[in-house]
């Protein structure tokens, strides 16, 4: 399973139902923080809900008791790919399960049903559309139930992200199945989204366990955005492994894919306006690995259950910090190094506030306003980033994170006096009608036509800034209008206009500290490494076997062993069955199936390496 627990530390608890049920069946030797605890609360019959980052270990905290409880645990799930993954990573670990949605032919539907009524299921994965089916509903009221499991649970409230109405008709199961556990779990809920979703769901008195947001193998960073193209292409170049670009538009995703193909890149674009078969075709090729990329609108979404993504890009600035939290958590949910790059300028900030203050909804739109204005501080920050991100969610914390942009590399800061009087002085001289583009050619004194027969290359300012390129001048006014001095236009094609607190910089009565542009992606001298020592050349002869294995299978690589646990397996060097079970992620299912594959690749290596 790629979102449990990697630790490989014996218990100290004793060998209860759920222990043997995390040893044998998903291998490993002990629970996250938190997750006992949840789990015997759930074993008891108690209502639950579950904050946990993505990989932190949600899944395990429904799945686990699922196997222990009498019944099957219905399990809500608003994505089809999400289904699909869960059910074959389930059944790769000898559990039965399934799911029913609309992929299913009517035949199959109907076998599955058949299972599910004669008890031969553990777990079965639905939509909140098919549970809440009258039909569905009086089938289950016949049959015992182990549990019932809600999913990203943060789209039963309208204060949530993404909130979906389809969820808010799960609140009525408590009435229905008052008996049976509910547990409720979400990667992204800020203190009123946690309170919405005890209310809405009828949660009895429930046990609520709140893991740390943080995900410190997760680096995050911020540049400035000039060249996009030209920004992405150089940082993709030097990234290892496999990741997701994500667009704000289907145009931007088709063009940038495009782009990167013809540079030779193994990518494929993803969005809503392509046929049904097409993003499945994608999604499939990505999983197994058949494609290193993929461009994608968020429509590329909650169902990318894949454990080893290395890097998340946002060309686009998001919607929410909710939103961004939750797509940068897609990658390095094994627990290894990731990489979280964010392209930021304020014209796409502007264009995307323009777009929800025109939302018609007079109770949702404020909300997301104000969403969007926590992210754009986040983007504009100069203090660390994961504190921000913490501190959002409420998990204050008041020490750096050191694996940030801005702990790797602070800011550093210069007398901006000039700098901003040269700009302002510019815009007020084109009569504050121009764009960023425009006052940045006039700063450098560049010989276009449109500039020339305007008069403007007459001006007192053309080519004052001849000195420093366009990206530079991009960072200077950008930083001018984090603070306030500049603001964009965006009814006047993003004409830059002078606010009051430009004043007192025009007349020098101000002080002013600007930051050092950072113009491009550097890569670290010295990458997050992990803790632990393996055998790098043996670890890329696993991935080498466990991509035979998966294409024989017809799985994701991922799905037969995580990256995790072929690190865990490179470090100790199993020779032996029960060797190789005390590896972290190797459970007896897996043991069978591919145990003699990799012990007879471990011993021949060792052979050599030695003899």
């Amino acid at each position: 399973m790629n979102d449990t627990c990697i630790t490989s530390e014996p218990s100290i608890s004793s060998h209860t139902p759920a222990i043997t049920v995390l040893e044998q069946v998903f291998g490993y030797a002990s629970f996250r923080p938190g997750q006992q605890e949840v789990i015997d609360n759930v074993v008891e019959g108690q209502d639950v809900l579950v904050l946990l980052p993505t990989g932190g270990g949600k899944s395990l905290c429904y799945q686990v008791p699922a196997l222990v409880r009498e019944g099957t645990a219905i399990v809500v799930s608003p994505l089809i790919s999400l289904m699909q993954d869960q059910v074959q990573q389930l059944k790769e670990s000898g559990v039965k399960a399934a799911f029913l949605n609309s992929s299913l032919s009517a035949e199959n539907q109907q076998a599955t049903i058949e299972l599910l009524r004669s008890g031969k299921l553990d777990l079965l994965y639905v939509s909140p559309e098919r549970l809440l089916q009258f039909s569905f509903l009086q089938l289950i009221k016949q049959l015992p139930l182990a549990l019932f499991a809600i999913d990203e649970a943060h789209c039963v409230s309208h204060w949530g992200h993404d909130f979906r109405q389809d969820y808010r008709g799960l609140g009525t199961l408590k009435q229905q199945f008052p008996t049976t556990p509910i547990i409720a779990l979400t990667a992204t809920a800020d203190t009123a989204t946690q309170q919405d979703i005890v209310s809405q769901l009828a949660l009895t008195s429930p046990f609520i366990f709140k893991g740390s947001f943080d995900r410190p193998n997760i680096r995050y960073r911020v540049m400035s955005k000039y060249k996009a193209f030209e920004q992405v292409s150089k940082y993709v170049k030097s990234a290892e492994g496999s990741g997701i670009i994500y667009c704000n538009s289907r145009a931007k995703v088709d063009d940038l894919y495009a782009r990167l193909y013809r540079q030779g890149f193994k990518c494929a674009a993803y969005h809503a306006g392509m046929a049904a078969d097409e993003r499945e075709l994608v999604l499939q090729q990505f999983l197994r690995e058949k494609i290193d990329i993929v461009v994608a609108t968020v429509a590329f979404g909650m169902g990318i259950n894949k454990s080893n993504v290395r890097f998340v890009v946002h060309h686009d600035v998001p919607r929410s910090i909710e939103s961004y939290y939750q797509e940068t958590g897609r990658a390095g949910r094994d627990g290894l190094p990731a990489d979280a790059m964010l392209l930021f300028n304020e014209n796409d900030a502007a264009r995307v506030r323009q777009w929800i203050e025109q939302g018609e909804s007079p109770t949702q739109t404020p909300i997301e306003v104000q969403k969007f204005a926590a992210m754009e501080s986040f983007a504009e920050a100069q203090t660390c980033r994961r504190q921000i991100l913490l501190n959002y969610f409420s998990q204050y914390s008041d020490k750096p994170c050191g694996n940030c942009d801005i702990c790797l590399d602070p800011p550093k800061l210069i007398d901006g006096i000039v700098m901003a009087q040269k700009v302002l002085s510019c815009i007020l001289r084109l009569e504050q009608q121009a764009s960023n583009q425009y006052v940045i050619d006039i700063l450098r004194g560049k010989a276009h036509k449109r500039i020339q027969e305007a008069g403007h290359d007459q001006l007192s300012t053309y080519g004052i800034g001849k000195d420093n390129s366009d990206s530079y001048w991009h960072s200077i006014i950008n930083q001018l209008i984090h603070k306030g001095l500049i603001r964009v236009d965006i009814t006047a094609h993003a004409a830059l206009r002078l606010t009051e607190a430009a004043r007192p910089v025009l007349k020098g009565e101000s002080e002013l500290k600007l930051a050092v542009p950072r113009l491009e992606f550097k890569p670290e001298k010295e990458k997050k490494t992990l803790s632990v020592d393996y055998d790098k050349a043996l670890f890329k002869r696993f991935k080498h076997l466990r991509k035979t294995l998966a294409d024989e299978h017809e799985v994701p690589p991922f799905v037969i062993f995580s990256d995790a646990t072929l690190v865990d397996m490179a470090a100790k060097l199993p020779t032996s069955a029960a060797e190789l079970l005390a590896v972290s992620g190797v459970g007896q299912t897996k043991l069978e199936r591919y145990g003699a594959a990799f012990l007879q690749l471990i011993n021949d290596y060792v052979n050599r390496e030695f003899s």
